[in-house]
């Protein structure tokens, strides 16, 4: 049994209550899939869980972007990735700030893990944004009308199961194409040997499908449990609004999850 997380984006309450909901199920194991900071006002506290809970993170065009610098980013996202930089490099304990800047600077782009769950051995990738473009390509979930022949080659690079994130939609993505949002599953999506998936599991700080509670999935035997938590964003928000050098924009968005 496992969890996956992505996209906490710096926002340290709704990680909080993501790690206390993933350790009141008794699960040992967690991979995040990227985008630990960025937007949000916590990225030391939130870099420092991620670094102490989980098994490893690939990178997210959010860490790129604070670690190197960011490209094709909105002003908003852009000033936001320079004051984590900002605060970051300003821990005083040295070891402190190695820890989170060599955690960041030897993220990979890709994890891929076999492993048994139920009958299946499935071959598992995870990415933070896409199997072709492992950093920064978005898959919506209106491409597998709108752009087919994208969604084919998407999942010509997908042995069976890939986790992504990135876009903040939760659901599962077949090669038919089609796409599924979690309530048309039951929030349940069962592995079957003979079917590829790319399972986008929502994100832990900034949700965007409507809903603004925190999403993560964790895989039991051979199904994947998609699980939404409310938590305390009006003090993330408070925290945003507070910082001058973010977005306002970044506060409201956690109220209405878009």
């Amino acid at each position: 049994m496992f969890a996956v997380i992505s996209d906490i984006h710096s926002n340290l309450e709704a990680l909080t209550t993501v790690l206390a909901d993933i350790e009141k199920r008794g699960i040992k194991t967690i991979y995040c899939l990227g985008d630990v900071v960025g937007y949000g006002p916590n990225p030391r506290e939130c870099l420092d869980l991620v670094i102490e809970k989980t098994k490893w993170c690939v990178l997210g065009n959010h860490d790129y972007a604070v670690f190197y610098e960011p490209t094709n980013f909105n002003y908003g996202a852009e000033q936001a990735s320079f004051w984590s930089r900002e605060v970051l490099e300003s821990e005083e304990e040295k070891q402190r700030r190695d820890r989170r800047w060599s955690f960041l600077g030897e993220l990979p782009m890709r994890q891929m893990l076999k492993t048994k769950l139920g009958a299946n051995t499935p071959t598992i990738d995870f990415v933070h944004a896409s199997p072709r473009r492992p950093v920064n390509e978005y898959i919506f979930p209106d491409d597998v009308y709108t752009n087919p022949v994208k969604v084919r080659l998407l999942f010509e690079r997908v042995k069976h199961i890939c986790f992504v994130g990135h876009t903040h939609m939760p659901g599962v993505f077949l090669d038919e194409p089609d796409f599924y949002l979690p309530g048309e599953l039951g929030n349940v999506y069962p592995i079957i040997d003979d079917e590829k998936a790319i399972i986008n599991i929502g994100s832990v700080g900034q949700p965007r499908d409507k809903d603004n509670r925190a999403s993560y999935v964790y895989v039991n035997e051979n199904k994947v449990h998609f699980v939404r938590l409310e938590y305390d964003f009006e003090t993330t928000m408070k925290k945003i609004t507070a910082i001058e050098q973010l977005d306002d924009f970044h506060a409201e968005r956690l109220r209405g999850g878009r």
